[in-house]
């Protein structure tokens, strides 16, 4: 039986800290729970809730939030040195790497400590530090949000690509994901296994841990991201708050003269990906600040929240961002962040 809750406040429920309300809130922890909560919602719109860490809240919410609290890690099927683990949709991102890196399952250790939980992984095809969620997929189970009918969908289904896959755009509020199964390979018995270690400043942080191996790797990550990312239980924030733009190579090369130290990364031999957050650390931006809504100090790709400041000023900002950036280089940047407005 599920328990509902009405004008339930959601400020401790998301990263930045916005004081919003949800019409009805119901948390679920068992797959039959979830087939209640949608069961009795019907006449209402739902609203998937997960870690609330990608996501910025500008208003109320007029639906019912389902809190997807799912738990449980299991290994399915063991094949010569991959191991298929299948993950429960509530459980923890940064919980799952370490217990990976823990049990000698090799695949998401780039991937630490990026926020959120395992459900809401595939819809954004999180990444980080040269990996991307679709390199460990294997296949995810969802949930049709009208039917309560239960699918598997296998990694072509999802349709994944930068920061895209198939739940952001055909199937957009169709399908709840329920639980994620993970393609990796067990390192105790292949000492043949490529560490992606060629990304950002791995190697140097790499060089103070030891050889490469993922329990340093998974550190490294751990290590970097701490000096640069905020805590979002001290400082409001959603992680990355902007994709890094990928452009022409001709537009890049274009822009090259004028901006001789715009670093870039290859996507194939027509397309480049700029880090945004050199774009807008160019601009003067970093550290910039409006009320309590800023763009925080020691990484210009995160937006925070400084105690007060409410969703839609949050956005002002990321627009002024936005435009700053266009008006100088020529380039559009996009949100990551799932913006509720």
């Amino acid at each position: 039986m599920i328990a509902v809750q009405r004008n339930f406040l959601l400020k401790s429920y998301n990263t930045f800290g916005i004081s919003a309300f949800a019409k009805a809130y119901t948390a679920v922890t068992t797959l039959q729970q979830l087939k209640e909560a949608l069961t009795y919602f019907t006449s209402e719109y739902v609203f998937l809730l997960g870690a609330g860490s990608n996501m910025l809240l500008t208003k109320d919410i007029d639906k019912a939030v389902v809190h997807i609290l799912l738990k449980g890690i299991t290994i399915v099927k063991k094949e010569s040195d991959n191991v298929y683990l299948q993950v429960m949709a509530g459980e923890n991102w940064h919980k799952l790497v370490m217990y990976c890196v823990e049990n000698n399952l090799a695949g998401m250790e780039n991937m630490a400590l990026i926020p959120g939980n395992v459900g809401a992984a595939p819809i954004q095809n999180i990444g980080a530090y040269g990996v991307e969620l679709k390199d460990i997929f294997h296949s995810c189970e969802v949930m049709n949000i009208k039917t309560q009918e239960i699918k598997t969908m296998s990694l072509a289904a999802c349709d994944f690509s930068y920061r895209e896959s198939v739940f952001k755009n055909e199937l957009r509020g169709m399908y709840v994901i329920t639980s994620v199964t993970f393609k990796l390979t067990d390192v105790s018995a292949n000492t043949g296994y490529a560490f992606k270690t060629g990304y950002g400043d791995i190697k140097t942080a790499l060089e103070q841990l030891g050889e490469a191996s993922i329990k340093n790797i998974a550190q490294a990550v751990i290590n970097i991201r701490s000096s640069k990312l905020p805590d979002p239980a001290v400082l409001g924030n959603s992680g990355s708050f902007f994709k890094n733009p990928v452009v022409p190579k001709t537009v890049y090369e274009t822009l090259l003269p004028k901006f001789p130290d715009m670093p870039h990364y290859p996507i194939n031999e027509h397309e480049v990906k700029v880090p945004a957050g050199w774009l807008i650390d160019q601009c003067g931006l970093r550290g910039y600040r409006k009320g309590d809504a800023a763009v925080h100090d020691r990484q210009a790709l995160v937006l925070v929240n400084h105690g007060n400041a409410t969703g839609d000023e949050i956005l002002q900002l990321a627009k002024h961002v936005q435009h700053t950036i266009l008006e100088r280089y020529g380039i559009a940047i996009e949100t990551e962040v799932n913006i509720i407005a």
